[in-house]
């Protein structure tokens, strides 16, 4: 009686000594360091452009402030005007709707969020503040003041520049966008998978008393 060519407990090899293939499958690299990198990227170029139809709208919707020259000096036209406050509060109210429309559009576009995604709407609502406040004071009146007086004449009113009095007014984007974000991510964001209990996990059943 022969000896098996093959030992006992060890699969025969394929031919010209080439390895069987593993029942598991590879590993995959995990995109998400590249997605989120890529995602940010995403949400600051968006702020961008929203951050430039921003400062228009501001520049179109912004009250004015209308000076006068009597030759000499420059005065409010109406002292007791509220304009000024009237330019930070349409900064602010539209500042909290551009907010809204970035999370908006950035939930759209991912669902699964992340906190790179909220971080990214955060910089990029100061950002695109900031490009709208420099937009509407760069198309808006002049701030030289004395040499505009003396082109429209004395006692021809004139717009006063548009001024950004509050800071605090950058912030309404940024805040807007990330309370947004986080709500529509919590409400409506993908659901992890509930665990499958096997049979191992179940309690034991209870023994008959009797």
């Amino acid at each position: 009686m022969t000896a098996p060519l093959t030992p006992p407990h060890q699969p025969p090899s394929q031919p010209h000594g080439a390895p069987w293939p593993s029942p598991y499958p590879e590993p995959t690299p995990d995109p998400g360091p590249a997605r989120d990198v890529r995602g940010v990227f995403a949400v600051l170029g968006l702020s961008l452009p929203l951050g430039v139809v921003f400062g228009l709208m501001w520049l179109w919707l912004a009250p004015r402030i209308p000076l006068i020259s009597d030759g000499k000096a420059v005065f409010l036209e109406n002292s007791e005007g509220e304009s000024a406050i009237g330019a930070d509060g349409t900064f602010a109210l539209l500042g909290l709707g551009f907010g809204a429309l970035a999370a908006l559009l950035v939930f759209l576009w991912r669902r699964q969020g992340g906190v790179a995604l909220v971080l990214a709407l955060a910089v990029g609502g100061i950002l695109g503040s900031a490009v709208a406040w420099g937009v509407g004071t760069f198309l808006g009146p002049t701030d030289d003041v004395v040499a505009h007086a003396r082109a429209v004449g004395k006692g021809v009113p004139f717009d006063a520049p548009l001024e950004l009095n509050t800071l605090g007014a950058l912030l309404a984007w940024p805040i807007a966008a990330m309370a947004l974000h986080l709500a529509l991510t919590a409400l409506f964001g993908p659901r992890d998978p509930e665990p499958e209990w096997g049979p191992w996990d179940q309690p034991p059943p209870r023994r008959s008393e009797g």
